[in-house]
């Protein structure tokens, strides 16, 4: 989540004219089927929140029902089970991006960043990622973070890109991270900026080509983005199962169009989500929390 307080919308952006619910359900299956570039998984069942040991069996059971529609998986911790999802997906063929969750806990960092390293250094690592939104939590110092990432890129495999990730405009105001990164990873939500679903794709265009223009030659990723279904609306932008359709269509036609590295939030629905972000915290997931596809 990286909601931008102040942000004012002022562009107009691509609609789902004159679709009926069925044509949008038919349209929404067809994206989907086509396949993503990456999905966010999402590991907790019902019951479970960050921290909880999750256990192999509903790595797997999760794994087996996204593995159909995407090339690529995002991570974001090494520990407490997470472990065990880059090399699960790497048994079902698919790529990883493995995040170390970063805190303010120093014991648990420390145990992220092993575990992150660990793993790149046994082949199950494609893209490496040293924490997630936290300049935005403010929960480490930017000297922090740096060393965190100095140490992690010098003790994995030299073929394994490094980075961060957090909301695409961080990288513009805070050049010293910019520049530690081997890849730019950006999250990118119109929705927690207030945005209309109809202005929703220029939008996180222009989201794109900030964090672009920040990289200086180097890689974005889109990391993060999606749109919920249920909750209370932010501002302008409005939780429902059309809107959720629309976003998933527009994002992923774009994201094959013009050949965007993207990472779609999330896989499922996960309940414990609903602290900081409100009630549209738990839904989020393409499939719902009993693992049913939501649209």
């Amino acid at each position: 989540m990286s909601v931008r307080a102040g942000k004012v919308m002022a562009l107009a952006g691509v609609k789902l004219a004159n679709k009926s619910d069925k044509e949008l359900q038919e349209l929404f299956k067809q994206t989907l089927n086509t396949g993503m570039h990456g999905l966010c998984f999402s590991p907790y069942e019902e019951g479970q929140s960050a921290g909880d040991e999750i256990s192999e069996e509903q790595i797997r059971r999760r794994m087996e029902i996204i593995k159909p529609y995407t090339k690529w998986i995002r991570t974001f911790s090494c520990t407490d089970g997470n472990e065990m999802i880059p090399r699960i997906a790497h048994e079902y063929g698919i790529k990883t991006l493995v995040g170390a969750w970063l805190g303010d806990d120093a014991k648990i960092n420390k145990r992220e960043i092993a575990g992150l390293i660990k793993l790149a250094n046994e082949g199950f690592v494609n893209i490496a990622a040293v924490g997630n939104e936290v300049m935005y939590r403010k929960d480490l110092t930017e000297d922090e973070l740096l060393e965190f990432m100095s140490q992690v890129k010098k003790a994995i495999p030299a073929g394994i890109p490094m980075g961060y990730v957090d909301a695409y405009y961080e990288f513009t105001e805070r050049p010293k991270i910019t520049e530690a990164c081997d890849i730019i990873l950006a999250n990118c939500y119109p929705f927690w900026e207030g945005c209309p679903l109809e202005y929703s794709l220029l939008y996180m265009k222009e989201m794109f080509a900030q964090a672009t223009a920040a990289a200086n030659g180097k890689k974005v990723i889109v990391t993060e983005t999606g749109w919920p279904n249920l909750g209370t609306n932010f501002e302008g932008s409005f939780p429902t199962y059309d809107n959720a359709m629309k976003y998933f269509i527009n994002s992923q036609k774009w994201s094959k169009e013009d050949d965007i590295e993207m990472f779609y939030f999330s896989s499922f629905d996960e309940s414990w989500k609903v602290g900081d972000e409100g009630d549209v915290g738990a839904y989020w997931g393409l499939w719902d929390k009993e693992e049913k596809l939501k649209f």
